[in-house]
């Protein structure tokens, strides 16, 4: 079947350059854009009416972009409210069955309702595609019981338990229960006997009254109104009210991702938890793990044997190869994907190969490629080899390790001048793991890689990242799915100097969504387009960026990707409005990676220590929970002795920006490395080990100024910190600011960003092993909006 592609742009056409021309193919796209409309649609239609086609060819309808309420067959559900609703057409020649895109044609869908005067929709991320409002408000009772219809208890209840916890964690309510059968007033009711089978698996109808009744088809659709219902109750200041009104709910886009590169730097498990709970939050359901990576070999001498690489999860046939100063075991990596599927988010696990291999060839060098570099496998026997051993291990047994249903093989970057060995390797991981049952995702390498090698596309999906490596549109014509990873967009390289250090937020939200691949604009609706995916790449192992700083950066993208890939571009949608309210809605329940802290005024913290239980003069009211070791002296300041001894706050740190300041006279007799602060994410140290000055470790990264206390002096200290960095003042002036400094590399002109930033560690002063001797006094804790 030939193809052409076509898209409506500032109200002119074009082709993709890719598209296969044909003689009279600028008549065919005339043709294609002069259909506009469709027939009247009224409050009885029940099918679509399609337009009337030219003669000589047909119409067929190929997608929506509100799937609920109009079906890619054209069936018509009646949404809650007038919506308007995306159409995609494409118009086939009968002659030779040739087919181009129709612009997309905008139909308004009549509602059941008429425009209500009652509550306007509440904010939430992603906003709600349709909501009727009511009047006056549900409020959470003093004890809530979360009923769920007992045909669907075994489905519904993981996600029902989340969503307890994290009511209790919000609310601060231990009084919630969970009960099987039908709902009394109060109740928040779930069930899947919805009698609106056009949701499909994340849609949900959701009644607000004097009880909460949630209808869904599947579990995940449940599990999404649980987040909208927390996002509404986070900005109510008492947590309990909400607004009355129905919303019919569902996303625009399948794919709604996230990829995270754990090969060059480490990320506890820890923040995986968490980041699976915050991506929840955002409706965001796709966790893409890209396990195995190394650094650039000209960063490292040009020694592939000294390159960073590793490779993250636990290898039992290839002991060597899972690396040591990092890694996951099968049993966390296993509790990871079963913890996502409580909250209805799918781990895509990604081994990427056969670029980026260097984990693999120095665990077994032979199938290292001299020609092309270490990194890059050989594609001879020994490489097909060990691959199929290390994807075996995580795909067979009892338990696989990969428990899901989609795994990511890579296929990324490798030399074009083996097109062929690579189409080859390429097609034979796809069909490898598809016989375990699995689908296949792969990076979009195949334009890249061009030759007459087949590589199987039925059922596969395509990360389309760079349209010179893979053409959007042919590699649809060829049968691939695709996620818009778009790098010219979506790309977060931190501190690296290129792609992008933060998002442009308000540009992605004003002008992208997943239909956007690159410069290529494909029509709304479009079937192949599974959704998008937007990715942290650590592309520089040793530069000092720490899980917090990747995280300041991801929290804001997050917000407004997830607005992007649930709704997309609507009537409604304004960035300064958005961005207004987004700073209303956290990370989820107990979840704070940001240290965000909640204080009446810019003051969050003030110590005086005029009084032996430690209070806090500020207006937050934060005393002191433990003093170990430590005296109040007669002139009303904290002594610290050495080792363990310290005071505990309610504060663990203060994320950026801040400023903390103190009155500091230590001892002449304190150790190396003794500690001023600590977290269990960073110290202050008295004196650096190497350096003998005041400095901070995070992450193994060690930093101090230049700059010495003097012992038995009273100094005043303000310490500041931003994302780009960190400041130190004495007495009322700037010693030296921590922020823009670079690393040098023997013979090379490339430079790599040193980053010194700091998430102020405030849940002791002092230290259970180490703490510095002497005194510190008038400690006060400022956060800067």
């Amino acid at each position: 079947m030939k193809y052409i592609c076509l898209a409506a742009l500032s109200g002119l056409l074009w082709q993709s350059a890719a598209a296969q021309q044909i003689a009279d193919s600028a008549a065919f796209a005339r043709l294609a854009a002069s259909i506009k409309s469709t027939p009247a649609i009224n409050g009885n239609t029940r099918q679509l009416p399609m337009p009337a086609a030219p003669d000589g060819y047909s119409l067929q309808l190929r997608g929506t972009d509100h799937l609920p309420v109009v079906d890619q067959q054209g069936h018509i559900t009646t949404p809650l409210v007038n919506t308007p609703v995306s159409l995609y057409f494409v118009l086939q020649r009968n002659s030779d069955q040739a087919i181009m895109d129709v612009p997309n044609i905008q139909v308004t869908i009549p509602g059941r309702y008429t425009a209500s005067a009652g509550n306007p929709a509440p904010f939430v991320i992603p906003a709600l595609r349709e909501w009727y409002g009511g009047n006056g408000s549900y409020t959470l009772p003093a004890t809530i019981t979360l009923a769920i219809d007992p045909v669907y208890a075994s489905a519904l209840l993981p996600g029902i338990t989340a969503f307890r916890d994290d009511l209790r964690l919000l609310t601060g309510n231990r009084q919630i229960s969970i009960r099987q059968g039908q709902p009394r007033k109060g109740d928040i009711f779930f069930t899947l006997q919805s009698p609106d089978r056009q949701l499909g698996d994340e849609g949900y109808q959701m009644e607000i009254g004097n009880q909460i009744t949630i209808q869904a088809t599947h579990a995940r659709g449940a599990f999404w109104a649980t987040r909208t219902l927390l996002q509404i109750l986070e900005q109510d200041p008492q947590h309990r009210r909400i607004p009355q009104g129905i919303t019919r709910d569902y996303p625009k886009y399948e794919v709604r991702g996230f990829v995270l590169d754990v090969g060059r730097k480490f990320f506890t498990m820890e923040f995986l938890r968490h980041y699976v709970k915050f991506m929840s939050y955002y409706k965001m359901n796709d966790f893409h793990i890209h396990l195995n990576d190394n650094g650039f070999e000209k960063f490292f001498g040009n020694n592939w044997d000294s390159t960073y690489s590793a490779f993250r999860l636990e290898n039992n046939t290839f002991p060597g190869l899972t690396a040591r100063d990092g890694s996951y075991s099968k049993k966390e990596f296993l509790a990871l994907q079963s913890l996502a599927d409580s909250f209805a988010v799918r781990i895509i696990p990604e081994i990427d190969v056969p670029a980026h291999s260097l984990a693999f060839t120095k665990a077994v060098p032979q199938i290292a490629s001299l020609k092309y570099g270490r990194d890059h496998l050989n594609l001879d026997s020994a490489s097909y080899a060990m691959i199929d051993k290390v994807f075996k291990e995580y795909l067979e047994g009892p338990e696989k390790v990969f428990k899901g249903d989609e795994v990511h093989i890579g296929t990324d970057e490798y030399s074009k001048k083996e097109a062929e060995k690579f189409r080859a390797f390429t097609d034979h991981y796809i069909r490898f793991v598809e016989s375990f049952g699995k689908k296949v995702r792969m990076w979009g390498s195949l334009t890249h890689a061009q030759g007459t090698t087949p590589v199987k596309s039925a059922g596969v999906t395509m990360n389309a990242w760079y349209n010179g490596y893979a053409d959007p549109a042919d590699m649809m014509r060829q049968g691939y799915d695709l996620i818009s990873s778009p790098d010219g967009w979506l790309y977060i390289v931190p501190a690296a100097g290129y792609y992008h250090d933060y998002l442009n937020l308000p540009k992605l939200y004003d002008n992208w969504e997943p239909n956007m691949i690159g410069e290529a604009v494909f029509p709304i609706g479009h079937p192949q387009i599974r959704g998008g995916s937007f990715a942290v790449w650590n592309d520089h192992p040793g530069n000092g960026i720490t899980e917090k700083d990747v995280h300041d950066r991801v929290f804001p993208a997050m917000q407004v990707l997830a607005e992007k890939m649930w709704n997309g571009h609507t009537l409604q949608s304004n960035y300064n409005s958005f961005s207004q309210h987004s700073h209303q809605i956290g990370e989820g329940p107990g979840l704070n990676m940001r240290a965000k802290i909640n204080s009446r005024d810019s003051i969050v913290l003030s110590y005086d220590f005029s009084t032996p239980a430690v209070n806090d003069i500020s207006a937050n009211k934060r005393a002191a929970q433990q003093k170990h070791n430590a005296d109040i002296t007669p002139s009303k300041t904290l002594l610290l002795k050495g080792g363990n001894s310290f005071i505990k706050t309610p504060l663990p740190e203060i994320g950026y920006g801040y400023t903390v300041e103190f009155d500091i006279k230590p001892t002449k007799d304190n150790l190396p490395e003794a500690v001023i602060f600590s977290s269990p994410h960073a110290v202050v140290t008295l004196l650096q080990q190497q350096t003998g000055k005041l400095g901070f470790t995070r992450e193994g990264y060690h930093y101090n100024f230049n700059y010495t206390l003097p012992a038995e002096t009273w100094t005043h200290v303000a310490i500041s910190g931003d994302h780009k960095g960190t400041s130190l003042f004495i007495n009322g002036q700037l010693v030296e600011k921590l922020e823009g400094a670079t690393i040098s590399f023997p013979n090379i002109k490339d430079k790599i960003a040193k980053v010194q930033t700091l998430v102020f560690p405030l849940q002791m002063i002092g230290d259970t092993v180490n703490s510095f001797k002497g005194e510190i006094d008038n400690l006060k804790v400022i956060q800067h909006r």
